[in-house]
Parts: C-alpha cells; structure tokens; sequence
C-alpha cells in the first residue's frame, strides 16, 4: 500500500488510469450479476431447495424466480455449495416442486416497496401487497436485507405504543420498536 501512494505521488498519470480500471472492474461486476442465468432443482427438503446453474452462481442473497410456476414462487440465495450449486430458502411453499425444474436468477436481491404509499398496507417478505386493496403505487424499493443505520441517525428516545386498545394501553403499555404479539 505505501508503495502504491509513492507511485501514485511520483507519476500523476497513474491516478487517472487506477480510478479508470476500478470503475470498469465495478461496471464488469455489475453487468455480470444483472444478466439473468437460469438454473435448475436439483433437492428440495422442505423450505430449503438446492439450485445447480451451468455458468456463474448467484451472490448470496440474490433472489432467483421459480419459471411456470403459479403462484410466484421465490428463492433467496443462502449458500454456495460447490459444484456450481447455491442452497436457497423459499419464500413461499414448496409443494410441487420437482428436480429439473428451470430457476432464473433476477440479478438482485428481494426488494419491497417504500415510502408513504406502503403505510397501512400488508406486504409479504417478496413485496406483494396481501390485503386485498389492490397493488401499491409506488416505484421505489428497497432490499429486505440492508445495512443498520449510523447510531447518530438512530432515536434513542423510549416512547409508548398506542395500541387504541384501553386496557392494554393502561395496563400493559408497550414501547415502540419492541416485539409484541397481540
């Protein structure tokens, strides 16, 4: 590293063509794990389905689609296992599903809508709205997996949720952020 920086001091020439080279690399990256690959099941042991693709895997957490298959079934990239095979998690059942059955690697991870237009509705873990008030309007998304925030951008302060229910408002007040099972 240190003698990275001394080149890069002595020959101004040489920053340009490194920040040139990254930035393809990253656009290599990304144009790799965008193109679509298709796969196939090889197992299926309840929830967890083992996907064997012909050219590159999929990153971990990409999602992979479940071709002809109704309702849409997702599978979430978990583990490389060798031998070009990646074990995935279903989001939904996995009733009906058999080996050779053709899977497609979307490119990206699990993404659900966000914003204001997704409160007070009921999505799944894929993002479909679930409450039978139609599709959610929005074009903004966001993975189900995302980094924690910078504590400085996190409220610390303790504050009660209002359930609207009387006796477990008074009686037995839950803090926000908590788990509670109603």
């Amino acid at each position: 590293m240190f003698a990275l920086r001394n080149a890069i001091k002595s020959d101004k020439s040489l920053l340009p063509l490194l920040c040139n080279l990254k930035r393809g690399a990253a656009a290599k990256a990304a144009a790799k794990t965008a193109a679509a690959s298709n796969g196939k099941i090889v197992a299926v042991i309840g929830a967890v389905v083992d996907v064997q693709f012909d050219d590159d895997l999929p990153p971990i957490l990409n999602a992979l689609e479940v071709e002809n298959r109704a309702p849409r079934l997702v599978l979430e990239v978990a583990q490389h296992l060798g031998e070009n095979t990646v074990r995935t998690i279903a989001m939904d059942g996995t009733e009906g599903l058999v080996r050779g059955q053709k899977v497609l690697d979307t490119g990206y991870p699990i993404r659900i809508p966000v914003g204001a237009e997704t409160l007070g509705r009921i999505i799944n873990v894929i993002g479909e709205p679930i409450d039978e008030r139609g599709p959610i309007p929005t074009n903004k998304t966001a993975p189900i997996h995302a980094e924690a925030p910078e504590f400085v951008d996190m409220s610390v302060e303790q504050e009660i949720l209002v359930t609207g229910i009387k006796v477990v408002d008074l009686l037995a007040p839950y803090a926000k952020g908590g788990k509670i099972g109603l």
